[in-house]
């Protein structure tokens, strides 16, 4: 029998605009981890923080 998965996709979002642009996998053995990244916003055309937000 196949074993769970121990990772999920989670949207990485823009905290000046609220765009969610990115998604990437995390490991949720053990919780979600919180973080928070500075990634290019199309909108604002600037690095900006993104933090993760699930769907």
């Amino acid at each position: 029998m196949a074993k769970a998965q121990k990772t999920e996709w989670v949207w990485l979002e823009c905290k000046e605009c609220g765009d969610r642009n990115y998604r990437t996998p995390v490991n949720v053995q053990g919780g979600v981890p919180k973080i928070e990244l500075k990634k290019f916003c199309k909108r604002e055309r600037k690095h900006t923080v993104h933090k993760i937000r699930r769907k």
